[in-house]
C-alpha cells in the first residue's frame, strides 16, 4: 500500500490519519502507547534515548528489571496500532538507530498545533488588515480544543496546552472586533460559540456572542447565554457577571418586544405564577435592586427592615466539599422559602451563603426568623455535614 501524506491533529483530540484510515485516542489503548507516540511525533526532528523514553513513560513507578526490554514492548504495541492506517506506517514511521529512536522526518507530513502556531504568526507580521484577519481565521478554524486534551497532566503537555490556549485566546479577542466592525455576524457567532466551550469563564466572549445573537435579533437566545453564564459564575466562583455583561444583557431583555404593549398585558406578565407562598427568592442582581428600592423606602418611613446572613461550613468552620455544599444550599433554599413570610426576600449571595431581607421585623424577630429556618434544617437533615450560623444587621436607609 502506498505511503500517502500523514494527518496528525493534536489540539482537541489526538489523531493520525492517512487517506480515509484513522485512529484516534478515544480508541480504548493503553495511555501510555498514546503517550509514547505523541512525545514522537513532538520530538520528531531530533533522536530519543532510551533513557529519556524509559523516564517518560514510567517516572512515578518502581523500576522495571528490564527497561530496555519494557520499552521495546511498548514500541511494538505503537507499531501495531499504527500498521492499521497503512500496514507499513509501524516500521517506517518509528526508527531505531544507535540504541536511540526517531520518528521518520521524510514522510510527508501536516501537523495541526504547528500549522496554528504557524499562521498565527504569519498573521501577526501582514502589513494588510485583511490578510491579517484573513490568516487568524484560518487559524482559529485549526483550533479544535486545548492541546492534548487526554495526557494535558504530563509535565511536558502543561506548558505547551498553557501555550497554545493563551495564543488561542488572544487570537480570537482580536478577530471579534474585527468582524463585528464589518458586520459579519453569523461567523462572530459561530467562532464565539465554540470559544465558550473552549474557555467558559471569560466574559468578553460571551459579550461578544450576546451582541451578536442580539444583532441577528435573537433577542432570546442572548437572554439565555447571559442566564447560563450567570449560574457557570456563580456555581463555580461565588461571582455575578461584570456591569458591562449586565449592560448587554438588559439591551436584550429591553428590545425583546417589538411592539407597544398596553398595561394590561404588562399586568398579566407581571403576575407571579402559581400560587405565591413563603419567601420570594431572586437572583442576587435582582435582590439589590430591592434592597436599593426599599432602603429608600426606609429613609421615608422608618420602618424596620433587617438583613440576615446564613453561611454554611463544616462542623470546623471551613467550607465544606463542593457536591456537599452544593446538596446542602439546595436544601436550605427550598426551606428558607418554606419558612418565611410571604413579605421575605431571599437570595444566594455566595457559594455557601443566602441574604434575607425581613420588612417589618426588628433585631430580637430577625434573629428568631434565621433560628427557626436553622431548627427546620437540622430537623429535616440530621445528618447533614453542614453547620449554620447567621447574622442580622438593620437595613442602612439611604440618606
Amino acid at each position: 500500500m502506498a505511503f500517502s501524506e500523514l494527518h496528525v491533529q493534536m489540539l482537541g483530540r489526538f489523531s493520525l490519519r492517512i487517506g480515509d484510515r484513522e485512529l484516534n485516542d478515544s480508541d480504548n489503548r493503553s495511555r501510555k502507547v498514546w503517550l509514547l507516540l505523541a512525545y514522537m511525533i513532538y520530538c520528531r526532528n531530533r533522536p530519543i534515548s532510551q533513557d529519556e523514553l524509559v523516564g517518560l513513560l514510567w517516572k512515578d513507578e518502581e523500576g522495571s528489571t528490564n527497561p530496555a526490554n519494557a520499552l521495546k514492548t511498548m514500541f511494538h504495541r505503537v507499531r501495531s496500532m499504527l500498521n492499521q492506517i497503512n500496514e507499513s506506517a509501524g516500521r517506517t514511521l518509528i526508527l531505531n538507530k544507535g540504541g536511540n529512536y526517531a520518528w521518520n522526518c521524510s514522510i510527508p507530513f501536516t501537523f495541526d498545533a504547528e500549522d496554528f502556531d504557524t499562521l498565527v504568526k504569519v498573521a501577526a507580521a501582514a502589513p494588510d488588515p485583511s490578510i491579517r484577519l484573513e490568516k487568524q481565521l484560518e487559524a482559529l478554524e485549526l483550533y479544535e480544543g486545548d492541546f492534548l486534551p487526554k495526557l494535558s497532566t504530563e509535565p511536558w503537555v502543561v506548558p505547551l496546552s498553557a501555550y497554545f490556549h493563551n495564543v488561542y485566546l488572544q487570537t480570537i479577542l482580536d478577530v471579534l472586533p474585527m468582524l463585528e466592525a464589518q458586520s459579519r455576524t453569523a461567523e462572530l457567532v459561530t467562532l464565539c460559540r465554540r470559544a465558550v466551550e473552549i474557555e467558559p469563564y471569560n466574559e468578553l466572549l460571551y459579550q461578544y456572542l450576546m451582541r451578536g445573537l442580539i444583532a441577528q435579533g435573537n433577542q432570546r437566545g442572548a437572554i439565555i447565554v447571559y442566564e447560563d453564564m450567570s449560574n457557570l459564575l456563580f456555581s463555580n466562583f461565588g461571582i455575578m457577571p461584570s456591569d458591562e455583561t449586565k449592560a448587554v444583557y438588559r439591551e436584550a431583555v429591553q428590545t425583546i418586544n417589538e411592539r407597544a404593549i398596553s398595561l394590561g398585558t404588562l399586568r398579566e406578565q407581571l403576575k407571579e405564577p402559581g400560587t405565591a407562598s413563603g419567601a420570594l427568592f431572586c437572583d442576587y442582581d435582582f435582590f439589590k435592586i430591592i434592597y436599593h428600592a426599599e432602603a429608600r423606602a426606609v429613609a421615608r418611613n422608618g420602618d424596620a427592615v433587617h438583613i440576615g446572613l446564613l453561611s454554611l461550613t463544616d462542623e470546623s468552620g471551613e467550607e465544606l466539599p463542593k457536591r456537599s455544599l452544593e446538596r446542602c444550599m439546595e436544601n436550605m433554599r427550598n426551606l428558607i422559602c418554606l419558612n418565611l413570610r410571604k413579605g421575605d426576600i431571599a437570595s444566594q449571595c455566595s457559594i455557601s451563603q443566602f441574604i434575607l431581607m425581613l420588612p417589618q421585623a426588628n433585631y430580637e424577630n430577625s434573629c428568631m426568623v434565621c433560628e427557626r429556618v436553622i431548627r427546620a434544617y437540622c430537623r429535616q437533615y440530621p445528618h447533614s455535614p453542614a453547620t449554620l450560623h447567621y447574622s442580622v444587621q438593620p437595613l442602612e436607609p439611604n440618606a
